[in-house]
Formats: structure tokens, C-alpha cells, sequence
């Protein structure tokens, strides 16, 4: 079902909205106001987790509703229902008029629409019976377990989504998207004595399942997923203090992500909120230090055709050479920022205001040889992958653990190292990046965001990148 048919069929078909009406209803309740659209949505989704030897938990569910938004300066006047009905619409029609009382403003210019796909339209959750997803699940169990005696425990989820929206705005111009989104995860324990560590390892994107019942796939999935849990059994208390860090490449991004990307956000330096406020222009990093955030990507995670203002995703330079050249804009605030949008004005399902939000966000490969800046180091550590943090989003402070990690002596990488965090603030890690690697890679599709209670799918990626000086907090004392 194409995104087209989609909306002709759940939305005007199905649900029995009349077009004609409906551009009548959107239209006079914006009238006046500087900008706003009905955002209409149609969503299934499916999660499937196999654990301890069992299927544990199974849940299938429909949601469908709709969004009115009316913008009147910095104003918003908003009103949803899961109820898909001309009543409703009329009804919140009403109240969205409120927030333009006295207000009579020129309604801003949509966005002008391509002709790229970023994906398929086909839906994932009907691509496979149930019954072959819980054999996968099976058979990851299985082959888990038979791969080392250690292993104690194995959890995998499969979980899917398939999301259709349209977007209608005042000047009666409708836009659609269909979305799939799949994802699945592998939790390893192994044990040796006393001792028990874990090992995680997931994989998705905007595709179907099929790709994940191939052996080969998922296999090396649970392959990586047991040897970080046994690389973690032989870890070592992690040393504290300041010393220099190497990063891997791909998921180390999400710390990037987290400390520097939100403060590149449009409505956190409207607001002038952010570290990066009025820095336009300025060095806020080492040279050699360019990241965007590109929505345009074929099939990853974070990808969108179109935003759910119905804004095309760009490919947007945010810091160039260490220098800022470009936030990430929704439609309000690029309008009063006087620029245009980025195609970032993203929200959770159709009972929330769009806000700017990230999509795929990742530094790009610099020239050093990986082997070259570990073999640089004298004494710090290296950081692989990365776990849970805490993120002050205004300001870019972090504390962030390592799920693995190692030490490194003389430019060799030592024994692996457990209960490292990183501790630090994203403006000043920015400046400190010392080497950046020519390996660039994107995270396997796992990444969700959250900002205002609102969970999004993002991606994150990074080359190798050697940050000097960077706040190591562990158990043991550094030397």
C-alpha cells in the first residue's frame, strides 16, 4: 500500500472523512494564524521477547487519531483524539481557533514536496506468521547456548511497527508517508564461579524482517552479543581520574548525540538555552570535527521522507571544521528565527506538538588511521560501547557508562575494564578531540531519543576519536 492509497484508504475510506469538509474544517480553524496542519495517524505495532528458555511476552496493538495545530507567534494551540470522526476534528477545530483571538497573522508557505523515498511501503508485521517469529526467537536461544557453557541466560525481542501518516494543511495541500520500523535484540549473561556479566547487541531499521531470519545475520548477532559478556567476565575495576579516551566508531556516537546534539537544536538557541547560543559562525570545536544530522539516508532508523510537519529531511551541516554552521529548524522555529526549516519538526504519535528533533546525527570520517591514534596513547582507555547516561540537554553535561571497555598502555590495548563512566560537558569535548579516524561507521539501527517525555527512532555514528583530558569516573585510582 503506497503511502497515497494508505491515507485514500485509513483516513477518507475507512474512517468515512470527507475531503471536501475537511479542507474546509482545517482551513477556517487556521485561519489568521501563522502556520498549523491536521495531522492524521494510523499505526500497528508488535513486540515479541523470548527469555529464560520461554516466550515471555507478546503484544500486538492499533492505535489511529489526530493532531490540530494552530501557531500564532509563539503560541500553540493544540488539540488531539483517538476518535477518527468529522465531530471530533470540529470539535477540536474549536478550540484550536483560541490561540489566534485578536491575532491575524499570514499563514506561512508549506513545504515544498519531492518526489524521494526513503523506504518501502510494504508492512513488516504481516511480511512473517507468528509462529516463524517465535522459532527465530527459538532458535537465537538455542544456538546462544550451545555456543559456550558459561552462557547462563539469553533474551531476544523482536519488535515492529508500521506507521501511516497525512498531513493536511490550510491551503488544502495533503502529504503522506508510510513508515516501517523493525528491530531486534540480544541480551547474553555468562557466568564463570560467582561471577556474571552480560553482553547486548541489536540490530533494525525502516526494512522488513526478512533480512534478520537469515542464519548468517543473526547469528553474529548473538556471536557479538556473547563475546562482549565473556570479554566482560575477565574486566578489571576501571581506574578514575583525567586521562585521554579513544572512542570507537558508530555507537560511541550516541554520547556525541546526547551531550552536543540537542544543544543544536532550534527551539533550545531560540531561547538562547543552549551552550551554543549565539555561536553562529564561531570555532566550537577542533578542527577536523564536522557533524550533521542527515534524515535522507536509505533505510536507517532515524530516516524520514518526510517530517511530521511534512517538511522533506536535508542533510544538514551543523558544525563544519569545528566551526557552527547550522542548527536543526521544525517549521515555528525557523519562522521565527527567520530561516527555513531543516525537515526536523518531529513527534512521538499524533496526541503531541512537533518539536526540532534529530533524525541520523554522526561526525564524519577525519584522515588518522584508528591503529595510528591508539598507538598514540600512553596511558587511557578505550571506549567500545556504551550503555545508559544522564544528560543535562541546556548545558551538555554528561556522565555516561561503558558496557565495555579497555585499558590502554603504550598505545596497546590492555585488559577490558568494568564500571568506567565519562563524565564531562559536550561544548568543552568538542575542543578536546584530538584525532579523528578515517573509519567512519553508522550505529546498527537501535537508537531512540528521548526530549519533553517524547520517544523518537534516531541514529548516531562517529569514526575512532581520541578526546584528551576527558573525566574518567571507576573504582580504582588512575596511575
Amino acid at each position: 500500500m503506497t503511502g497515497a492509497s494508505a491515507a485514500q484508504e485509513l483516513f477518507f475510506t475507512r474512517a468515512g472523512l470527507d475531503r471536501a469538509r475537511l479542507d474546509s474544517i482545517v482551513g477556517d480553524a487556521l485561519q489568521g494564524a501563522d502556520d498549523g496542519e491536521l495531522f492524521l495517524e494510523y499505526s500497528q505495532s508488535e513486540g515479541l521477547t523470548f527469555d529464560d528458555g520461554r516466550l515471555k511476552a507478546a503484544a500486538y496493538d492499533t492505535t489511529q487519531g489526530f493532531g490540530l495545530r494552530a501557531v500564532s507567534g509563539e503560541q500553540t494551540g493544540y488539540a488531539h483524539a483517538s476518535e477518527l470522526s468529522e465531530a471530533a476534528i470540529r470539535r477540536a477545530a474549536t478550540t484550536v481557533r483560541a490561540v489566534r483571538a485578536g491575532h491575524s497573522g499570514e499563514m506561512s508557505l508549506g513545504p515544498v514536496a519531492t518526489n524521494r523515498h526513503l523506504y518501502g511501503d510494504d508492512n513488516p508485521l504481516n511480511e512473517i506468521p507468528f509462529e516463524q517469529k517465535v522459532e527465530l526467537l527459538q532458535a537465537i536461544d538455542a544456538y546462544a547456548r550451545a555456543r559456550d557453557p558459561r552462557v547462563r541466560q539469553v533474551s531476544a525481542s523482536l519488535a515492529g511497527s508500521w506507521q501511516a501518516v497525512a498531513i493536511l494543511r490550510a491551503d488544502g495541500k495533503l502529504v503522506q508517508d508510510v513508515r516501517p520500523l523493525v528491530r531486534l535484540n540480544v541480551s547474553v549473561v555468562a557466568g564463570q564461579g560467582d561471577r556474571m556479566e552480560s553482553g547486548s547487541r541489536g540490530a533494525g531499521g525502516r526494512v522488513g524482517y526478512q533480512q534478520f531470519f537469515d542464519p548468517a545475520h543473526w547469528q553474529a548477532e548473538v556471536d557479538d552479543a556473547l563475546r562482549q559478556a565473556l570479554v566482560n567476565l575477565d574486566s578489571v575495576p576501571a581506574p578514575a581520574g583525567e586521562m585521554p579516551v579513544v572512542l570507537g566508531p558508530g555507537w560511541p556516537g550516541i554520547l556525541l548525540h546526547e551531550a552536543i546534539g540537542h544543544g543544536l537544536e532550534g527551539d533550545f538557541n531560540r531561547k538562547k538555552t543552549s551552550v551554543f547560543s549565539g555561536l553562529m559562525g564561531q570555532r566550537v570545536a577542533a578542527p577536523g570535527v564536522t557533524i550533521v544530522d542527515n534524515g535522507t539516508i536509505d533505510k536507517r532508523r532515524g530516516s524520514l521522507t518526510i517530517d511530521d510537519e511534512g517538511t522533506p529531511t536535508e542533510n544538514t551541516m551543523l558544525i563544519e571544521d569545528g566551526v557552527l554552521k547550522g542548527l536543526m529548524y521544525d517549521r515555528m522555529n525557523a519562522r521565527l528565527m527567520g530561516v527555513k526549516s531543516t525537515g526536523n519538526g518531529r513527534r512521538q504519535s499524533f496526541a503531541h506538538n512537533p518539536m526540532p528533533r534529530m533524525t541520523n546525527t554522526y561526525m564524519l570520517a577525519g584522515d588518522r588511521d584508528p591503529a595510528e591514534i591508539l598507538g598514540g596513547v600512553k596511558k587511557g582507555i578505550y571506549a567500545v560501547n556504551f550503555g545508559g547516561g544522564q544528560v543535562d540537554i541546556t548545558s551538555g553535561k554528561f556522565v555516561f557508562s561503558c558496557t565495555e571497555a579497555y585499558m590502554v598502555e603504550n598505545g596497546k590495548i590492555g585488559a577490558p575494564i568494568k564500571g568506567a563512566t565519562l563524565i564531562g560537558a559536550g561544548a568543552e569535548v568538542l575542543k578536546q578531540v584530538k584525532a579523528v579516524g578515517n573509519d567512519l561507521q553508522l550505529d546498527t539501527g537501535i537508537g531512540t531519543c528521548g526530549k519533553s517525555g517524547q520517544g523518537v527512532p534516531v541514529g548516531v555514528g562517529q569514526p575512532t576519536l581520541l578526546i584528551e583530558g576527558l573525566t574518567v569516573g571507576g573504582t580504582a585510582k588512575a596511575a
